[in-house]
């Protein structure tokens, strides 16, 4: 789409005009500096070579080196054939929120490394940077500049009167929607602060503000990014009276991006995150015209449950829906993230009973629940914080079946249909980080613990040790899947409901059928007699064996992936 079109949706005339005449200049300027980007491959997007570790920069720390610097170290040496993408977490000067209250969207934090780094980092893997659109932190130079009026950041914040009537605006967090501060001039004024008070939501209804985060943009990919995640993309246009999340100008905003990155850089693909229930999620795909991804948020919860309630029923006929408007969009499918797992996607889903029961689960697994304000006052299950090693954590405490029962869990996330996100702690078999949390007070710190390089590299030697059973055999399921093609993010599929103890999907491409086959349960599971049209003799591709189709029996949490 035009970007002009889409400004005079957005804007009054003289408005659109105005950003359109900046945007040009942008682009100008932009293909000048840059020259040439490589273009968006014949075959689309995606590939069934791309996997993604998500990651903090400083979640490996060694002494007298940046975490940069050790990043980049443990990545060559242990995650070459493994991951294709590496999501930084932001990696800028920030004030809270472990990194998303960014304070210099233009700078690396000097605590983690440099933009060399960063672009030694590009030399081995492609990179998704953070673009923390929605607030900037309080503590920022810009929002010292709006208190201060100067110009061109007057009105970076938006100024509301604490008498309004914000009952409908839906909230992410049981926090105070506005916070008041002192100008220099002397006024209070109180500012829309959707996540925290120090997090200040941005004003896209100015030109200048708009023109500013449009150059953020195309800063980060001159710095090598190929994937922009959009982050709280959700909540970004305001308008009283209204809910204020998934507003159409929202949506239109992504589409101008979009449409900015397709002339000036077609090969970089959006990711929307937007923690709330799947049909309002998907959304941002538009017409196959806004993001070229959107985060999979009813995943991780919905395959926890399958495990809690050994019954892949739900989990199936979800799936059996997913959908996107082209072939240039996919998912992105993840089970863990350095947040925790979000409850709100279950809605529609799963009853109040069976959340209940997963949230009973996580307690008893070490976890903790967060929890967000409703309109009418209530409060209501937002967000479940622990590992998802240790979500999967059997009821016996087995180690060895626990190893079993979580790796199967990551074996579903990578035979769906879409780019699999793979969170450095999922990998790595961490356990729940409780010191942290003490540290920090806060709930999500559970995920976000940072680990001593030298102690794992101690830790993946013990072939015995839970870590060192995670990683490899981890590592080689994904290796494996890379080199299939019928795990191509958009190659078709089929989710065949044979027994409710088992998931299975057909994946199917020009060159290669798979079928993947996972026990969510404990116990044995005979899939002798089944509606399957199979070949007598197939191979499985995790353990090189072959099958017989007429005798396949899967031991608890046994997974197969099967071909001719």
């Amino acid at each position: 789409m035009a970007i002009s079109s889409i400004l005079n949706r957005i804007y009054s005339e003289d408005k659109a005009k105005l950003a359109l005449q900046n945007i040009s200049t942008l682009i100008q300027e932009f293909n000048q500096t840059v020259g040439n980007q490589k273009e968006q491959s014949k075959s689309g997007y995606f590939s069934e070579d791309q996997v993604v570790l998500i990651t903090y920069a400083d979640s490996l720390k060694r002494s007298n080196e940046r975490p940069l610097e050790t990043l980049n170290r443990f990545a060559c040496q242990h995650l070459k054939d493994v991951f294709s993408t590496i999501h930084l977490l932001p990696f800028f000067p920030y004030s809270s929120d472990d990194g998303f209250s960014v304070k210099d969207f233009y700078a690396v934090d000097p605590a983690v490394g440099n933009w060399d780094d960063i672009q030694t980092l590009t030399k081995g893997f492609d990179l998704m940077f953070d673009f923390v659109l929605n607030h900037i932190s309080a503590k920022s130079q810009w929002f010292n500049d709006y208190l201060n009026a100067k110009p061109g950041f007057e009105n970076l914040a938006i100024e509301v009167s604490p008498t309004t009537d914000l009952s409908q605006v839906t909230r992410p967090r049981a926090l105070p929607l506005l916070t008041p501060f002192q100008k220099q001039s002397g006024k209070t004024v109180h500012v829309w602060t959707t996540f925290s008070d120090d997090q200040i939501d941005i004003n896209y209804q100015d030109i200048d503000i708009l023109i500013k985060m449009i150059k953020i943009l195309l800063f980060y990919v001159k710095q090598g990014a190929t994937i922009i995640r959009m982050d709280a993309i959700a909540y970004l246009w305001k308008i009283i009276g209204t809910s204020c999340i998934h507003l159409q100008p929202t949506h239109d905003i992504v589409k101008l991006f979009r449409a900015i990155l397709d002339q000036v850089a077609p090969h970089v693909i959006l990711l929307t995150e937007t923690n709330v229930p799947h049909a309002e999620n998907i959304s941002y795909f538009g017409q196959g015209d806004e993001a070229q991804m959107v985060y999979n948020f009813t995943l991780p919860p919905l395959l926890l449950y399958s495990f809690i309630s050994e019954n892949t029923t739900v989990l199936s006929d979800w799936a059996k829906k997913l959908t996107v408007p082209s072939n240039n969009q996919t998912f992105f499918n993840f089970t863990a993230s350095h947040d925790g797992i979000g409850v709100r996607p279950l809605e529609g889903i799963l009853p109040d009973s069976a959340i209940d029961e997963i949230i009973q689960v996580v307690l008893n697994n070490g976890g903790k629940v967060s929890y967000k304000h409703n309109p009418d006052g209530s409060q209501s299950p937002y967000e479940l914080n622990l590992t998802y090693v240790d979500a999967m954590r059997p009821a016996n405490n087995d180690p060895i079946e626990h190893a079993k029962r979580f790796l199967a869990s990551q074996s579903i996330q990578l035979v769906l249909p879409g780019v699999p996100g793979i969170y450095i702690h999922s990998i790595l078999g961490s356990h729940n980080w409780h010191d942290g949390v003490k540290q920090t007070g806060r709930a999500r710190t559970i995920n976000r613990e940072k680990l001593s390089y030298d102690n794992l590299e101690n830790e993946l030697l013990d072939s015995k040790g839970f870590r060192s059973t995670i990683f490899n055999a981890y590592c080689n399921m994904i290796t494996l899947r890379r080199k299939q093609p019928a795990f191509h993010p958009n190659a078709t599929f089929i989710i065949h409901s044979i027994h409710p103890n088992v998931f299975v999907i057909q994946r199917t491409c020009d060159t290669q059928s798979i079928v993947a086959m996972t026990n969510v349960s404990n116990r044995s599971i005979d899939l002798s007699i089944h509606p399957l049209t199979l070949p007598k003799t197939m191979r499985d591709i995790l353990s090189g064996s072959e099958i017989q189709t007429d005798s396949i029996v899967l031991g608890p949490y046994d997974m197969i992936w099967l071909t001719e």
